[in-house]
């Protein structure tokens, strides 16, 4: 997928060395943005194996809204394990919020699901302007120990030259780590696009990324802290021959946000057989150890 990979060649070619919370240096590039078209394939990338069932895994997790990581837990699903508390619960779980964000109205406290919000509004005005969904709760946001990254997606309807609409979504992501995170926002959020677009009769469109904070972490001048070095494999990576593009077919049984989340009851092969990916054929994984 050439977008990742001019991706990973800006930041290398005009990023700034910044610290950071995590203690490890990073080569940091502002405002990087990119459109990735989904009738060319899934982008998920093949210059390195990323595990789909981990993608659709997180966003069922996402959907269902709960801070909980044991669906995470039951499916194998390591990587929020890390900011997770001793029972299991994500304090600033994106999830939490897309379903249950914080309102206030006339001095009560109320909940708002920004999910429902979307997909009705998708079903009775697609051509509105208003379908968003925010992860950024200041209130929790300012305090916790890993705010929302990917902090809010807007969707838009778009129509091509014969009247058809197609969905489209842009993401704008504040902290974007290259090597690690980026590669699944993209494909979780190419994910989510094309199930709305098929929970509401459409087809998927455009992906826009904005990139505030695109960043490559790096081991410091004195080369202490190499083991979180990301440049070398990232440069393996531009080494490598993209290839095609693997499809996402999704069940014609998934009607509903409500036949989604009974999903999360589901054995991983009933999930994965209701999202089925055709043709994905990557390249060897590269490891990258995080920074927490």
């Amino acid at each position: 997928m050439k977008q990742y990979l001019e991706l990973v060649e800006e930041v290398l070619d005009r990023g700034t060395r910044k610290q950071n919370r995590t203690g490890v240096d990073t080569i940091s590039a502002f405002n990087v943005n990119y459109a990735i078209d989904l009738a060319e394939g899934f982008p998920l990338l093949t210059t390195k194996e990323i595990s789909w069932k981990n993608i659709v895994v997180e966003n069922l997790w996402f959907l269902s809204g709960d801070r909980h990581i044991g669906l995470l837990q039951k499916h194998g699903c390591k990587f929020w394990d890390p900011w997770a508390d001793a029972e299991g619960f994500v304090p600033s779980a994106y999830g939490n919020f897309w379903r249950h964000f914080p309102v206030h109205a006339e001095g009560e406290t109320g909940f708002n699901d920004q999910v429902r919000y979307v997909l009705r509004t998708l079903r009775e005005n697609p051509a509105s302007r208003r379908m968003v969904i925010s992860a950024w709760a200041p209130g929790n946001a300012q305090q916790s120990q890993l705010p929302p990254c990917h902090l809010m997606f807007i969707f838009n309807v778009q129509y091509d030259a014969d009247g058809e609409p197609y969905l489209c979504l842009h993401l704008t992501q504040r902290s974007c780590d290259v090597a690690l995170g980026v590669p699944y926002n993209i494909a979780g959020y190419a994910f989510l696009l094309s199930l709305f677009a098929h929970l509401a009769g459409m087809r998927a469109g455009t992906f826009g990324h904005s990139l505030v904070d695109a960043h490559i972490y790096t081991a410091k001048p004195d080369g202490s802290m190499a083991e979180y070095n990301h440049v070398p494999g990232l440069h393996e990576q531009l080494q490598r021959e993209p290839r095609q593009l693997p499809r996402l077919a999704i069940s014609p049984d998934l009607k509903t946000l409500d036949d989604v989340l009974a999903l999360c009851d589901a054995d991983l092969d009933d999930i994965l057989g209701a999202f089925r990916l055709d043709g994905y054929d990557p390249q060897p994984a590269i490891s990258f150890k995080v920074a927490v």
